[in-house]
């Protein structure tokens, strides 16, 4: 293997687990308000567990299937992510309203972009090694 193929393999493997670390953290993030009570809001109460759940299953499933596929579900889970919350705190979103102030809206959206931001180059290299 030349030098060249190694330090692709390594940047496209910095990449992934750059992704699957943003995928993990916003799903803590959305888990940990859905216990803190986001629960019981209709509509957004589903929806965050299903963000922490998704998050999880997506990280995992981009970690053992080195393939472009994962790597496009993760991307369209950070741009899905960050426009629902855009919407959340612009609009509302099924009749709540969100603040874009705070340190969970701070980890979550730092994690979101450091999906997207990694998750465009691995999926313009392939997404495999």
């Amino acid at each position: 293997m030349s030098p060249s193929d190694r330090a692709g393999r390594a940047t496209v493997e910095l990449l992934r687990t750059l992704v699957a670390t943003g995928l993990l953290m916003s799903a803590v993030v959305h888990l940990e308000l859905w216990a803190q009570g986001v629960r019981d809001v209709a509509v957004i109460g589903p929806l965050f567990l299903l963000n922490a759940v998704a998050g999880v299953v997506l990280a995992f499933v981009l970690l053992w299937w080195k393939h472009w596929l994962p790597v496009l579900g993760s991307l369209g889970f950070g741009v899905l992510t960050l426009v629902a919350f855009f919407l959340a705190v612009t609009i509302g979103l099924f009749g709540s309203e969100e603040v874009a102030v705070g340190v969970p809206q701070l980890l979550a959206g730092v994690a979101e972009g450091v999906v997207i931001v990694a998750a465009i180059p691995l999926l313009l290299l392939g997404g495999h090694d």
